[in-house]
């Protein structure tokens, strides 16, 4: 095989044929919307990797425009051909990824980065405890106020501000790996904790096992469980992925549930596609293919159970702000906003542009910032326009970035970003049997 045959197999190459330059893709897109350039359309991407995979140009003049995608997948859902852009996309960065030079100050960065902070349930509670104790000792106050936080890099001071109170050691250390319902269960799930959800939102997911257990779930929180690989393929590093995809794969195997449970719309849209990375027909795929089949999200696990009532009125007025990767990917849309129209007293009022992305996608707001900066700006015109008291989200990207934005439009006192699951624990559930 010539050297420019194994990169049209790198590239996916011979997927690219079936787009064919229709334009549908465009009005979809939001960095093609922001930026307004060819080559930040899906179908400038697409056309950039058919010239370098036949030679025309070089991995180089490919590299921005694929860096530059958010990877929502919103494209995918107008395409009249049905274009696998995600295989295209992940193809190009794994490509891309594998052929860049680095220091060996960059490759330490990113190895324990990628091969032993996001992976470590114990680096995620030490980033949490940390968190915990500059909050609680009063070093985020001070920081804050003389201005310390800004020398930090890549705008993290931004993000710093917006974390919400961080559980002691103590909450975390007395979780329960076990839960069990009051009543007989009516069914048994594994929770996946995830990586900056279990670390950023402990409290979310402690909230979304007490949903479950109301809801007549008993719950097992596997400890070999590690990171969904989401943040790794977006990254192009395809190959830890799927180690890591293999990993929660035997974790859940030792278990026999119903359901494995996420709340996090990015993790969720990965664990669903776990199939895409092994052979067909091979051990790994059919592995992967009855994992894949038992995972869901917690709007549908709570929507498909139907357990809960909620015995206190939200006399609220919320917008919603769909996942891309729960929409897109998991193609869950209804199950969420069922459980809105469940709760007494709440108004959802809708976006003109809900499906639009809200430029948080992974870490594209800390590594690709001012682009997600406008492309924020821009939802959340949309969201001013339906004057909600808060901004109901199903991610931990899209929960942050709603922060920032309420942040950067100065409606901090007059509206707030919160999770789907805390939306429903302030509706006070109760088991319905």
């Amino acid at each position: 095989m010539s050297d420019l045959q194994t990169l049209q197999k790198q590239l996916n190459y011979d997927k690219t044929f079936d787009c064919v330059q229709c334009g549908y893709c465009l009005p979809a897109c939001p960095t093609y919307e922001t930026m307004e350039r060819e080559t930040h359309s899906p179908r400038g991407r697409i056309n950039l990797v058919k010239m370098v995979a036949e030679g025309k140009a070089t991995l180089s003049d490919l590299e921005e425009p694929i860096e530059k995608c958010l990877g929502c997948m919103a494209c995918t859902t107008v395409c009249p051909t049905n274009v696998e852009y995600g295989t295209i996309l992940e193809g190009a960065k794994e490509t891309i990824e594998n052929n860049r030079v680095k220091t060996k100050r960059q490759k330490k960065i990113e190895d324990f980065l990628f091969g032993t902070f996001f992976p470590s349930s114990t680096w995620m509670n030490r980033l949490g405890k940390a968190t915990w104790l500059y909050q609680a000792t009063g070093l985020q106050k001070a920081a804050q106020t003389l201005k310390l936080t800004t020398i930090a890099p890549l705008h993290l001071d931004k993000f710093e501000k917006i974390l919400p109170p961080q559980p002691s050691p103590g909450e975390r250390k007395s979780r329960k790996r076990h839960v069990y319902p009051d009543q007989p269960p009516v069914a048994k799930a594994i929770f996946f904790t995830g990586c900056i959800m279990d670390s950023a939102f402990f409290h979310i997911n402690e909230q979304t096992i007490e949903l479950l257990r109301r809801s007549g779930v008993e719950v097992i929180i596997p400890e070999e469980q590690t990171c969904c690989g989401a943040l790794h393929a977006h990254s192009g590093k395809v190959a830890t992925s799927k180690e890591l995809a293999m990993k929660n794969i035997e974790a859940c195997e030792r278990e026999n549930v119903d359901y494995i449970v996420n709340n996090a719309g990015g993790c969720g849209a990965r664990l669903v596609e776990y199939d895409h990375l092994f052979a067909e027909g091979s051990d790994w795929h059919t592995r992967a293919l009855a994992f894949t089949e038992k995972v869901r999200d917690i709007s549908e696990v709570l929507v498909e159970i139907d357990g809960l009532h909620f015995t206190k009125p939200v006399t609220k007025t919320v917008t919603y702000q769909p996942s891309c990767h729960m929409t897109n990917v998991q193609k869950v849309t209804t199950p969420p906003r069922r459980l809105m129209e469940k709760i007494p007293g709440l108004r959802v009022q809708g976006m003109t542009n809900p499906d639009f992305c809200c430029g948080s996608a992974g870490i594209y707001n800390i590594v690709n910032y001012e682009d997600s900066m406008v492309i924020l700006d821009r939802k959340m015109e949309d969201v001013t326009e339906t004057a909600p008291d808060a901004i109901v989200t199903t991610n931990p990207g899209c929960l942050l970035q709603m922060k920032l934005g309420i942040e950067r439009e100065r409606k901090q006192k007059r509206m707030k970003a919160v999770h789907l699951v805390e939306l429903m624990m302030e509706a006070k559930p109760q088991p319905k049997r």
